[in-house]
């Protein structure tokens, strides 16, 4: 599945003025050579464009949905409504609320409709891009092993800053 080129991966926003918030899930797609594609469209002011969007989506060859918006972020939920795909709700931060709106706007779904729901802000985008791959990674066993080595990399990064922890706390201490 990695090797293809063809999109597997679709990412839909509700602005493009959402693209610097969210561009992070598209990088971390990147890093694991998974191709994506990324479309502007509202739930509520293009109703009929997600639907098509979201219903279309299995045929055209996407595995996975990453919906993102904000304020009244329904768009996750919209494009779960048309669509069998997994889909990935992005919470946009928003100036009014710091993105507790959007947060709830796509956390609180309804029973039938599944909506997986990252965090708000930059961590949440890299994380929508990093369950994407994995729900891939269940049926690429290259992608699994590639996701198990990015794994084994944070616990190296981790132990390494422990132990520079520990190098500064024995000097303090003398």
């Amino acid at each position: 599945m990695t090797h293809s080129r063809r999109p597997l991966v679709g990412i839909v926003m509700g602005s493009d003025s959402d693209w610097p918030k969210i561009r992070g899930a598209r990088a971390a797609l990147e890093e694991f050579d998974v191709v994506s594609e990324v479309r502007v469209m509202s739930a509520h002011r293009t109703p009929a464009v997600v639907r098509e969007y979201a219903a279309t989506a299995r045929q055209r060859g996407l595995k996975v949905l990453i919906a993102a918006a904000g304020g009244a972020a329904h768009l996750a939920g919209v494009v779960a409504a048309h669509t069998t795909l997994p889909v990935i709700g992005l919470p946009v931060p928003t100036a009014e609320l710091g993105g507790l709106d959007s947060l709830l706007s796509t956390v609180q779904m309804p029973g039938d409709v599944p909506v997986a729901t990252v965090a708000v802000g930059m961590g949440g985008a890299r994380n929508a891009g990093l369950l994407a791959v994995q729900i891939l990674a269940v049926a690429d066993d290259a992608l699994a092993e590639k996701f198990a080595e990015f794994k084994r990399g944070l616990e190296q990064q981790i132990a390494t800053k422990d132990a520079r922890l520990q190098e500064i706390i024995h000097e303090d201490a003398e």
